[in-house]
């Protein structure tokens, strides 16, 4: 066995371990344990979509990037935020659930300032109508955010801002998915905000699960308030 497919085969029992977790404190403390690990294991997954939506992000912003104001919601590590600098973006606020998730975003030095919050547990700790981008990468899937979730990043936002979201497309996470876009087109509806890029993308990331093999699917949504 080579020395990469052990690497991979380690990972994916990490990540499967973590689909056990039921309980919100159980998957705090899975994050927690992961922190130090976790980007060279996304690394191994070959995870694509902290760049994927950092370029869609780019696509549409046509504001200054230097000063335009952040939320990265579910956090982590700081993945999203290395992307969006890449693009010109300087202000970075950071949400996420896991301490030693946000102590490795802390090290990074790209954000401005971090939370620790549960997100569906309470309202987000920001004030509404303040950030220019808001975004949400990886956690809007099966077992992890609710997806009623979207209607506090739509708050969290300025008029005229964008909000870039995403999720897996594997079979796993379809019914999830269904209940998200049903979320998305009612807000639509209720003029809320628009859509201005939905892109569905085959290579996502490494299959994990035991049904799946060679690469899930995935999708990016950006939404602009109105």
């Amino acid at each position: 066995m080579s020395a990469d497919t052990n690497t991979f085969e380690n990972v994916k029992a990490v990540i499967l371990s973590c689909h056990k977790n039921s309980t919100s404190e159980e998957k705090v403390n899975f994050y927690n344990t992961w922190a130090e690990n976790y980007d060279q294991d996304v690394a191994v997954l070959d995870y694509r979509a902290p760049s994927l939506a950092a370029n869609s992000i780019s696509t549409h912003f046509s504001g200054d990037r230097e000063a335009a104001v952040v939320l990265d919601v579910a956090c982590g590590t700081g993945l999203v935020a290395q992307q969006m600098k890449r693009h010109g973006f300087g202000h970075f606020v950071g949400i996420d659930g896991s301490q030693a998730m946000l102590e490795v975003a802390r090290e990074s030095g790209l954000y401005q300032d971090l939370k620790q919050c549960m997100l569906g547990e309470g309202q987000l700790p920001v004030q509404w109508g303040l950030f220019d981008v808001v975004v949400i990468v990886g956690a809007l899937s099966v077992g992890q955010v609710p997806v009623d979730v979207v209607r506090e990043l739509c708050k969290s936002t300025k008029p005229g801002g964008y909000i870039c979201m995403t999720t897996r497309s594997n079979h796993d996470n379809l019914q999830y998915k269904a209940s998200l876009e049903r979320e998305l087109k009612q807000m639509e509806e209720e003029e809320l905000w628009t859509c201005v890029e939905y892109s569905q993308v085959e290579d996502w990331e490494r299959a994990v699960s035991e049904q799946e093999h060679g690469y899930i699917s995935g999708a990016v949504y950006i939404y602009k308030k109105l």
